[in-house]
């Protein structure tokens, strides 16, 4: 199942790389809309295209395609990369052997 998935997701993936750079950007029609052009700078956008419709379901696609990955992997046994490793060369505490020290100097006794 996973690697359904996984097929799927990257041809969803290429093929939304592919349908947007398909399409004509939306400030496209700016510089003619100043040129005395008929269109509306801040007006509607029209109906909606062909390609645009193609672009949200493969958009829908590509997110649920990307949590069911998630979840799939996600839930795996959460080990630790530490999990084998003895502790090798480790620094021990060192112990001094001097007398210790009261606080009361020597010659004040």
């Amino acid at each position: 199942m996973t690697p359904v998935i996984i097929i799927l997701h990257v041809c969803v993936c290429v093929a939304l790389i592919l349908i947007v750079l398909l399409q004509k950007g939306k400030g496209a029609g700016m510089g003619a809309a100043f040129g005395g052009s008929s269109q509306t700078v801040f007006g509607s956008a029209g109906a909606t295209t062909f390609l645009h419709k193609v672009t949200t379901i493969i958009a829908v696609v590509f997110m649920l395609t990307s949590l069911g990955l998630s979840f799939l992997f996600g839930r795996g046994a959460t080990t630790s990369i530490m999990e084998d490793v003895t502790p090798t060369g480790a620094p021990t505490a060192q112990t001094s052997t001097a007398p210790v020290q009261t606080g009361v100097p020597p010659d004040k006794k």
